[in-house]
């Protein structure tokens, strides 16, 4: 492999992963260490963000809870600006940038206008909490499948999703951004015809010191998320697989709770 990662002018989408430096690829890491400008999500670990070298550039883009500091379109734009700069640039994005990412967006943006665009994948946040809590997100005869969804919307917007195909049983399902929405994810799914008793985890700041796992059930969906604060990135993961088969294994994990 080149020692030059980054050429001039060159945009790479880095998934930063779950916020556990550790987690990284080393890709990832070589990436951020040869960039001049870090564009980076308001989610990216701040042991992910101490590693950008202290003479690189870094912009904060992302959004929290909802609080935009960049709209999409901004950052379609400053990315564009700073590769015709001639700079190499790093858009450092948590998890993978191609899970709820929207990598499509920006590299359609930068491939309209000529700039070179690569992606870096990273680790998604489903499989840092199915590490976690010692559970597999697929699982001979239990799990045969797994299926992500976001249940980030715009503000007023109804939670539209096939909910027919996400309550058959036999698979994992992992709802991104999920704690807002958790009670009518779990109202949804059971009037689906989903197991009211069907075991679901809830995965809040994985990999991170402040990492908490809440185990119960998908009735009482909406009481587990009540003590999660807005602030805090949440993961729903409900299935089979993540059942109490796993519970007495991590029951003296710091921080979890079993419901």
């Amino acid at each position: 492999m080149s020692a030059v990662l980054i050429q001039p002018g060159e945009v790479w989408l880095v998934g930063a992963g779950p916020g556990d430096p550790d987690l990284l690829t080393r890709k990832a890491e070589r990436l951020i260490a040869a960039a001049d400008v870090v564009f980076h999500d308001a989610l990216v670990g701040p042991g992910v963000l101490d590693l950008i070298p202290a003479g690189t550039e870094r912009v904060g883009v992302g959004k929290r809870s909802g609080r935009h500091s960049k709209a999409q379109g901004s950052i379609n734009d400053l990315l564009l600006e700073a590769a015709k700069a001639g700079k190499r640039v790093v858009r450092l994005k948590g998890g993978d940038p191609s899970v709820f990412g929207r990598s499509a967006e920006e590299m359609d943006h930068l491939a309209a206008a000529g700039v070179p665009v690569r992606i870096c994948p990273g680790v998604t946040t489903a499989s840092a909490a199915a590490a976690s809590g010692h559970a597999s997100l697929t699982l001979r005869g239990v799990a045969r499948g797994l299926t992500l969804v976001t249940a980030h919307l715009k503000a007023g917007e109804p939670l539209k999703l096939d909910w027919e195909a996400l309550a058959r049983p036999g698979g994992t399902l992992g709802v991104y951004m999920g704690r807002a929405a958790a009670g009518d994810i779990g109202r949804s799914l059971i009037a689906a015809g989903r197991d009211p008793d069907t075991p679901v985890m809830i995965a809040v700041n994985v990999s991170l010191p402040n990492e908490r796992l809440i185990r119960g059930k998908l009735s009482a969906l909406a009481f587990l998320v009540a003590t999660i604060s807005d602030d805090d990135p949440t993961l729903l993961l409900i299935g089979e697989a993540v059942g109490p088969r796993y519970v007495e294994t991590v029951r003296h994990m710091a921080g979890e709770k079993v419901a």
